[in-house]
């Protein structure tokens, strides 16, 4: 039958039975979701069969949780319930199958945990009666999955002891009769079934040795129809924390299980893989490892034995903190909590139209939370972390290569005159926070291995683990971790806390950066020059952390918001001696400050005569010198007051960004995210003297379908229209928005501007 129906536990204490209507692909066909509540902890493990053939589908769910118990639901039509609960006093139950007994509609159940024993409960009467006990494994139990080979039933399991064990079942009858007493055989495990008075025998069938670390999962390749009837393929895959998946099968001859194929992941400081499956025809393997990544593999059609990387989704796998276009609007970059910055583009396929976006880089592989970041032009950005120093990155040769190849965008539009000199790559060393630079000299031939030469401790690490590389399309994840880092050019130092936020000028001259902060003195932002990396200057007015910065435009001034309520604008002072200097020309005090709470968010308008602050207190507001007849050139706190009635979002603000490209019918285009992971676009124009409600216009709220599951991090709208690796670059139809959440999501949308 189709594939319709969907099982799924979390954390949440519950499962969903999720149901698909139509012929459609998943998004834009109805969904239908049953939840089932019971369990007082989350579900770490569900399996469910169909137990007839009418339309209705009667189904069998069995499903774990850390509440030490194995709940059995069935459900009818749309109604579901809970019909037994199976208790494992202080053991938890870490995998469950349910399957057939050979010939027969009776239900089985196995469950592996902590005690180290698979138990097999089989239905009689209505209840599940635990039956047998097979103990073997000498760790906790991971995995377990049966499949049904003609008239018999297998069962693999794997565990923490780095084996995996096959177990057979079959109807007693079928075995010859004992003759001899003495003759040597397997030890079985023999039960009977009430209801069918049918006697059944276990068997061991194999133990497979060759994982060095724990198996987390072991799945049968699916079973497929074949003239009529299921054919089950003898083919086991296995996942391990050693970093390899092996593919199991019986030898054509002895009928031994061997290893056919071990893949396994190389680089990075990642651990091993988690689970893994099939596809369906076993042409293809997914696997997933601890960090978060998806890995794919296809088996050559030549050499069954070889199977090769494929091009797979990937992204961040905490919350993303922050994302940044490049100046250009060719690519973006964003930092997460999960230690990485990963760079994403578009891919444009040589003879196809449709473009997708992958991640194409990983510049920094960190070990601590990122927080920030801010382009330095176009292959430079600055990060901050969970640490004092901020870090300066430059793309290497290798990286403007492959850029090249996979956007479709000629060299010679990415290269300036200086390319020669660049690294080919980066690499960390085996003790190392920082990516240090990889020069063509530098990849030299390894000496050959002499005995002396290889007993010396630092041949065993060898310092460059990178390898540059020709791609055409986005690397694999292994190739990501190790040979897409950026060198660092520069650390600055000065903060005394972990940095918060950092922004680059327009004319990427100066870098503003602050750190978290609890008292005035370490508030201070910190202005630093781009050319020589040195400290420019110390601005100090805020009492508690900065939490974003924003030059205008025109880079004549700097807006800061803070944790403290308040906002300041440094306004540049152009003296001669000591280059450009900052001072503060307008600030909001106790008395004047509109925001009740914490300021998250600031921009400006394209032309720099506003900006705009959003608060947890879920105002947005527009400030700037409402009354320009007086053009003050001192104090202009006065003069800077709001030229916008308050906004009230509906939730915290905690991210606002306006367009550089105006309305047709010049508005200001206004994206305001919001703590519940929504994002809504606004418009808004000066009208009068006084500010007015009329000013604003909501345009769109995005649907819960494509907002942010969590807080929406921080939004950044492309400076260019037309969207990037389109042919529509010179339409002026097209924005793009790029955002990031705490729901580990970078988000990416089209908005049509004649449309707002």
């Amino acid at each position: 039958a189709s594939e319709t129906e969907l099982i799924s536990g979390g954390s949440d204490k519950q499962l969903i039975l999720w149901e698909w209507n139509g012929t459609g692909t998943w998004n834009n066909q109805l969904v239908k979701s049953i939840p089932l509540r019971g369990h007082a902890d989350a579900v770490c493990a569900v399996d469910a069969v169909y137990q007839s053939h009418e339309p209705d589908l009667n189904l069998l769910i069995a499903s774990a949780a850390s509440d030490s118990t194995v709940r059995i639901w069935s459900r009818h039509g749309s109604e579901a319930k809970c019909i037994e609960i199976l208790q494992f006093g202080n053991g938890f139950v870490m995998d469950v199958c349910l399957s057939f007994l050979p010939g027969s509609n009776v239900p089985i159940l196995a469950c592996g945990g902590d005690d180290c024993k698979i138990s097999l409960f089989i239905q009689q009467d209505g209840q599940f009666q635990k039956t047998l006990i097979l103990p073997g494994h000498e760790d906790w139990i991971r995995g377990i999955e049966w499949a049904v080979c003609d008239e018999d039933l297998f069962l693999a399991s794997c565990a923490q002891d780095c084996l995996i064990r096959i177990w057979k079942v079959c109807t007693k009858s079928k075995q010859i009769p004992e003759h001899e007493d003495d003759s040597i055989r397997l030890k079985e495990n023999v039960f009977t079934v009430k209801d069918t008075d049918t006697t059944y025998a276990i068997t061991l069938e194999s133990v497979l040795a060759g994982h060095e670390n724990w198996v987390y999962a072991v799945h049968w390749q699916p079973s497929f129809s074949k003239d009529g009837s299921m054919q089950q393929p003898m083919r086991i895959l296995s996942a391990s924390m050693d970093k390899t998946v092996i593919i199991w099968e019986p030898d054509k001859e002895s009928g031994v299980w061997l290893e056919q194929a071990s893949i396994s992941e190389v680089g990075g400081n990642t651990l091993g893989f988690f689970d893994c499956q099939f596809s369906p025809d076993g042409s293809m393997i997914i696997a997933h490892a601890f960090h978060g990544a998806l890995h794919l593999w296809k088996q050559a059609t030549v050499n069954k034995k070889e199977w090769t990387p494929e091009v797979v989704i990937s992204g961040h796998f905490n919350s993303v903190e922050d994302v940044k276009w490049d100046p250009e609007g060719e690519f973006i970059i964003s930092v997460g909590s999960d230690q990485t910055t990963r760079l994403f583009a578009p891919w444009k396929r040589k003879q196809e139209t449709e473009v997708t976006w992958h991640e194409i880089a990983r510049p920094q592989v960190h070990g601590y939370d990122m927080h920030c970041l801010a382009m330095i032009g176009r292959f430079q950005f600055v990060s901050g972390a969970d640490e004092k120093v901020l870090r300066v990155f430059r793309a290497p040769k290798n990286f403007i290569e492959n850029f090249s190849n996979i956007t479709g965008i000629p060299m010679e539009n990415l290269c300036s005159h200086q390319s020669s000199d660049l690294p080919e790559g980066a690499t960390v060393p085996a003790l190392g926070l920082s990516n240090k630079a990889v020069f063509e000299g530098d990849m030299a031939v390894q000496p050959a291995e002499d005995d002396e030469t290889f007993n010396t401790i630092s041949n065993q690490y060898p310092e460059i683990y990178f390898q540059p590389l020709i791609l055409t399309e986005p690397p694999p994840e292994d190739h990501l971790l190790q040979n897409t880092l950026w060198p660092e050019i520069q650390k600055l130092y000065g903060h005394g806390y972990e940095i918060f936020c950092v922004a680059c000028n327009n004319s990427n001259t100066v870098i503003a950066s602050a750190c978290k902060a609890s008292k005035k003195e370490h508030a201070a932002i910190i202005l630093w020059s781009t050319t020589s990396w040195k400290k420019l200057q110390s601005l100090s007015f805020h009492n508690l952390t900065v939490t974003q910065l924003a030059f205008s435009p025109n880079d004549k001034f700097l807006l800061a918001v803070s944790r403290d309520r308040n906002w300041s604008l440094w306004r540049k002072q152009d003296s001669s001696e000591s280059g450009s200097v900052f001072s503060c020309c307008a600030n909001t005090d106790k008395n004047t400050s509109l925001h009740s709470r914490i300021i998250w968010s600031c921009d400006w308008t394209p032309d720099s005569k506003y900006f705009i602050t959003g608060s947890r207190d879920k105002k947005v507001i527009i400030w700037g010198q409402c009354d320009l007849s007086l053009t003050t050139e001192g104090n202009m706190s006065d003069s800077v007051k709001p030229c916008s009635t308050v906004l009230d979002a509906g939730d915290s603000v905690t991210a606002v960004s306006i367009s550089r490209v105006l309305t047709p019918d010049g508005r200001y285009v206004i994206a305001v995210g919001l703590e519940n992971g929504k994002i809504i676009l606004y418009t808004w124009k000066q009208s009068g003297q006084e500010p007015a409600l009329a000013d604003w216009t909501t345009c769109v709220e995005v649907d819960n379908s494509q907002s942010h599951a969590l807080a929406v991090k921080r939004l950044c709208w492309r400076h260019h229209v037309g969207r990037a690796g389109h042919n529509d670059q010179n339409s002026s139809e097209w924005l793009q928005l790029a955002s990031c959440g705490a729901d580990h999501c970078v988000k990416i949308f089209n908005v049509n501007r004649f449309a707002l």
